[in-house]
């Protein structure tokens, strides 16, 4: 039986458009910033908790807009299945990398990303993404 991990991960979008994406120390795949969901919490309390401590990002719940849930293997966890609940947020404030996370890189949406990429972000959230940004508002 595939053991499951929940997430909260967010499709942060800057004022130009593009998308951040996260690799944790010691890993190699990139990956939407967020975190898993502790107990007795919300998926937007744990997106908010996870951003202040792995970016400096300050947010209010509100700001997130759900997207829904997405399921794929786990980039950093062999035999496990991240399920992932995904919201998107514009924002235009700056991102520094702490806590767990070593690089961040904002990518647009007509870039073909070179860098290796978890699955979750690679099959659903990054082809979302370009929905979403060619989308006219």
């Amino acid at each position: 039986m595939t053991k499951t991990i929940r997430i909260a991960a967010a499709l942060l979008i800057d004022p130009q458009g593009r998308t951040l994406l996260v690799r944790k120390r010691g890993t190699q795949a990139f990956m939407q910033p967020g975190g898993k969901i502790d107990a007795g919490e919300s998926p937007q309390q744990a997106l908010v908790r996870e951003l202040e401590e792995e970016l400096g990002l300050r947010l209010d719940p509100s700001q997130a807009e759900y997207l829904g849930q997405f399921s794929a293997p786990a980039a950093n966890e062999p035999g496990f299945e991240v399920h992932a609940e995904l919201f998107r947020i514009d924002t235009a404030d700056t991102v520094a990398p702490a806590a767990e996370i070593e690089e961040v890189h904002w990518l647009s949406a007509d870039q073909t990303p070179t860098l290796e990429l978890a699955p979750l972000t690679r099959d659903l959230i990054l082809p979302l993404y370009r929905e979403l940004i060619n989308a006219p508002r």
